[in-house]
């Protein structure tokens, strides 16, 4: 590390936050180590995997491969920011991570916290994506326990209990 810390002003999760950040410091570090969101995962570190998968400005982007000084100005979206009222406190679960438990899509949790992100951005793109266009939207996310059915079926579960219903 080199000693000189930058200040970032960025918002997480709608939130106006500030941060002291080293110039080679990714924003998964950053999300991690100084601003203690932990739900991000690191599982590569290559941005092979999603694991680490946040949204930057509305786009889904492998924070291990943003660096943090990147995000002045920006808007980050972390799974921490999916549930309802999520920065007040013990919140309720938002509708994609209920519909992945319904549908037993996650196990050990490392890739879960990418997916969900993948599938909230997939899912304000396209509200009504078809089973091939959610295999797609999550095609840069890993998962070596689940296998990739239950996962589709909680996305698609959600996009339709997120439209109420309607088909």
């Amino acid at each position: 590390m080199s000693g000189r810390r930058l200040q970032i002003a960025t918002q997480v999760n709608g939130d106006a936050v500030e941060f002291l950040c080293e110039p080679e410091q990714t924003l998964l570090e950053a999300l991690r180590d100084e601003l203690g969101l932990t739900g991000t995962k690191e599982g590569c570190g290559t941005g092979d995997c999603g694991a680490c998968s946040v949204t930057l400005d509305g786009a889904l982007v492998c924070s291990c491969l943003v660096l943090a000084a990147e995000c002045e100005g920006r808007a980050v979206g972390t799974v921490e920011g999916l549930a309802p009222g999520a920065n007040g406190g013990a919140a309720p679960l938002g509708v994609l991570q209920r519909k992945f438990l319904e549908h037993a899509a996650l196990q050990c949790g490392v890739c879960t916290p990418g997916f969900l992100v993948a599938a909230d951005a997939l899912l304000a793109r396209n509200p009504r994506p078809t089973e091939a266009e959610v295999r797609y939207g999550i095609s840069g996310n890993l998962c070596r326990c689940t296998g990739y059915d239950k996962i589709v079926r909680a996305v698609l579960d959600a996009a339709a209990e997120l439209r109420g219903g309607a088909e």
